[in-house]
């Protein structure tokens, strides 16, 4: 004998119910099947609501009805094209008690437990009927039997306990006689000893199969679903989430206790001492392996066997000095609770006894709190205890697995996982035997959640960054290309899987939570919604995605004023935008405690030197503790380009001309040869070495002409340029006269910065410095004579799009 189940799903619709109608005929050749059905999905649902309307008065009750008895219809007729006048017979009949069993309700106002019974069990009886009677129809040797005649209980309306020893004597009597070879049974539906009408509760179906196979002792209970058995955590929400092909009935309980909907609790309980294995398996899919549940010892490559969540959950609190060393406030506390119904999921209470966390359904929430308060009404009146907090839109995460207590850092990893990805945590539970940690957190990040839980625990150390990028000028359309051209090798080599989610430009802006595709995120660009630099942030905050990184491809001000708030949001930031680290320093000083605070990492390698490792290697030497003394460096690519291709025989327009097309300069080039650039990136270096100063502290001897200083546009400025060519070329013929060459220097000693075009003789490290190449040299106590160098390009679109790069996949391996 072997006893299936199949869920809603399985029998939603005429093409499901002849999947299972072929499992059922293929099984049946091999041995007699008891098959324990559910309603059709979504009907049970359904009848509850036209309930509730019936009950308050409300006639669309009758459209709900209709929607019911149509559904039904329709699936008879799609199952049994001909000959299906005895199906479609029983079914006016019941949907004509149904109809006036809402009547009923609707004249008398009321929806007893004991009425809600029998309005719910048309859901099985109807769907087992249309199945044994379809199969009937093709020759298939099925009846069925109400479950009704077999299942006995007490008279606790809509969660019945079942009288096993009845029960299980009416099921064995009735399998060892009946002729036919597959059974058609319906969940969920008893009867009490009186001969009422009773369910067994929500996932009753299960229950139904598992007390089956108990009384029948099989050697395998099989649960038919809609997936391919039980995830590692919810495959809704977690894409990486796969099937468990082993796991205990402990295990599993756990899980289902915290959300996983694939088995109801309870169905383990009869199968559980007799050591009845539980087979998950997919009705779409019957090939696939599914998940079997039992005692046998299993061993695993990871402690944490799956991930469980439950929303809508409210957490109480009830707290107060006058708790603290008094025996009885739990008793009083559970008692009042048990006597409302209320279902406690999660229980914490604090060491000190000063207080105890209860995590309930959101629903039940105000009873619970008028009923504590009624309780404790006298402790609260003389200002012993608070009258009951509730905090609502939370949701329950659980870590499961029977290894976990052999296994040191498991809640460690958990926390810190969580934390990183600002995820708070509002109350913690772990059990003495720590099959698993318990943490309630805000609704909103559970997707995140178990999306970073997942890929900790479960997926082979690939972390995933969510990048989401404002500007895409030059610089930035580079960066975009490199990430599509190593995408593959990052998640193959480095273990890194980097998708980009939101791409803005100053006019439009698109986001995608599952990453967008690269080869042609410039069309989808064109297309995209209008641009906002604060619409850009709230975006990536609703997409709440693990591990997200903000990155800054513009050297806009109004975009660096937004950094506090993607730090706060635990939003990653990677810049190129000089303004925010040179602003004043007590807000640089704030960028930096808040990416502490938040868990934030704050990058800006390429503030200086582009992709040259000028901040890193500056970092390293001060955390190694070592000081620096001085530092003199070239440190604009573009005016270095400008003045290793200015002579006497070119025009110093046309060369800064050349300089802005080639991608050198900034579109406002004034930016670049006022010296302001340079100043701010010394005055980042300066900072970096643990000085305390701001831009103005300074000092920037400006080559620029008077004129050139003075103009308001760019255009003007160019002009000048055109109009002061014997200014620059004064310059030029000066250092040809001294055998020098013409850079621009950046200095920083004795806490003192100054920038300036200067003569650099031959021999000097910067003579030689070519094209668009910065140098910076460190001198510093471990380096007094021979500085430490850096040397290489400081400028252009790719190296600096390779230096964020750099950056973004130095966050990947932290």
């Amino acid at each position: 004998m072997k006893v299936l189940k199949f869920g809603g799903t399985s029998v939603g619709s005429s093409k499901n119910i002849n999947n299972v109608i072929n499992i059922l005929e293929n099984y049946g050749k091999e041995d007699s099947i008891a098959c324990v059905v559910s309603a059709v999905g979504g009907i049970t649902d359904k009848l509850l609501l036209a309930g509730k309307q019936a009950q308050n008065k409300d006639r669309s009750f009758v459209e709900t009805f209709n929607f019911i008895k149509e559904k039904h219809f329709s699936i008879i007729k799609e199952l049994n094209p001909e000959n299906n006048d005895s199906i479609l017979e029983y079914a006016e009949e019941r949907h004509n008690s149904l109809k006036n069993l809402l009547e009923g309700i609707f004249l008398i106002n009321e929806l007893s437990p004991k009425t809600s019974d029998k309005l719910v069990s048309y859901g099985e009886r109807l769907s087992s009927f249309i199945i044994a009677g379809t199969m009937k129809n093709r020759g298939l040797s099925a009846d069925r039997k109400n479950s009704q005649e077999l299942v006995i209980t007490n008279s606790n309306y809509t969660k019945a306990e079942v009288d096993y020893k009845i029960t299980n004597k009416n099921i064995k009597d009735y399998f060892s006689s009946t002729p036919q070879n597959i059974t058609i049974l319906p969940g969920f539906v008893a009867s009490s000893k009186a001969g009422e009408q009773t369910t067994l509760g929500r996932g009753g179906s299960d229950f139904t199969a598992a007390i089956i196979a108990a009384a029948l002792n099989v050697k395998q209970l099989e649960i038919w679903t809609d997936v391919s058995g039980m995830f590692t955590t919810n495959p809704k929400l977690v894409k990486q989430a796969y099937p468990i092909s082993k796991i205990s009935y402990q295990e599993a309980m756990e899980l289902s206790h915290f959300g996983a909907k694939v088995l109801y609790p309870p169905t383990v309980q009869p199968v559980l001492s007799l050591g009845i294995p539980i087979h998950i398996k997919n009705t779409l899919e019957p090939d696939a392996v599914g998940t079997v549940i039992s005692n046998e010892d299993i061993k695993s490559s990871s402690p944490v066997k799956g991930i469980s969540n439950i929303n809508n959950i409210a957490l109480l609190t009830l707290e107060g000095s006058g708790m603290v060393g008094i025996p009885g406030f739990s008793k009083r506390l559970f008692e009042t609770l048990s006597q409302e119904k209320i279902n406690v999921i999660m229980i914490t209470q604090a060491s000190s006894e000063h207080s105890i966390c209860l995590g309930i359904e959101d629903k039940e929430s105000e009873n619970a709190k008028d009923a504590i308060d009624a309780t404790f009404e006298n402790e609260i009146a003389l200002g012993k205890i608070e009258p009951i907090v509730i905090e609502k839109g939370l949701s329950i995460i659980a870590l499961v697995g029977d290894s976990m207590k052999n296994h040191q850092g498991i809640s460690g990893k958990m926390f810190s996982t969580l934390g990183r990805n600002n995820i708070n945590i509002r109350a913690i539970a772990q059990g003495a035997s720590e099959k698993n940690i318990t943490a309630v957190i805000d609704e909103k990040d559970v997707k995140k959640a178990l999306n970073t839980l997942h890929e900790q625990f479960f997926e082979s150390k690939t972390k995933q960054l969510n990048v989401f990028i404002t500007g895409v000028g030059n610089v930035g359309e580079r960066l975009v290309e490199q990430i599509k051209q190593q995408k593959k090798y990052l998640k193959e080599n480095l273990k890194i899987n980097l998708r980009v989610a939101g791409i803005s430009n100053s006019r439009t802006m698109i986001f995608d939570e599952s990453g967008l595709n690269l080869k042609d995120w410039k069309t989808q660009l064109a297309n995209g919604e209008k641009a906002s630099l604060q619409g850009f942030l709230e975006n990536a905050k609703a997409l709440n995605l693990r591990n997200s990184i903000f990155v800054d491809v513009t050297a806009n001000a109004d975009v660096a004023n937004l950094y506090p708030q993607y730090l706060k949001e635990s939003i990653a930031i990677v810049a190129c935008n000089k303004i925010a680290c040179s602003s004043d320093y007590t807000n640089y000083k704030e960028l930096k405690r808040l990416s502490l605070a938040y868990n934030a990492p704050y990058l800006f390698e390429t503030n200086v030197g582009a992709g040259l490792p000028v901040i890193d290697t500056l970092s390293n030497l001060i955390a190694s503790g070592d000081k620096v003394n001085s530092i003199q460096a070239v440190l604009s690519g573009s005016l270095n380009f400008v003045f290793n291709n200015f002579d006497d025989s070119t025009k110093f327009y046309d060369v800064v001309k050349q300089a802005g097309t080639e991608g050198y300069t900034e579109p406002d080039p004034r930016i670049d040869l006022s010296g302001v650039d340079v100043a701010r990136k010394i005055l980042i270096l300066a900072r970096e070495s643990g000085v305390e100063m701001n831009l103005e502290d300074i000092e920037n001897t400006s080559f620029l002409s008077e004129a050139g200083l003075k103009s308001d546009t760019v255009d003007d400025f160019y002009q000048t340029l055109i109009e002061d060519e014997a200014h620059y070329q004064s310059l030029y013929a000066s250092a040809k006269a001294n055998n020098c060459q013409l850079k621009y220097v950046a200095k920083f000693d004795n806490g003192k910065a100054s920038v300036s075009l200067q003569e650099i003789p031959e021999g000097h490290p910067f003579y030689n410095l070519e094209g668009s190449d910065n140098i910076v040299m460190f001198y510093t106590e471990r380096y007094p004579k021979q500085p430490m160098i850096i040397k290489g390009a400081g400028a252009g679109a790719d190296v600096t799009a390779s230096g964020l790069f750099a950056d973004i996949i130095r966050l990947g391996n932290d």
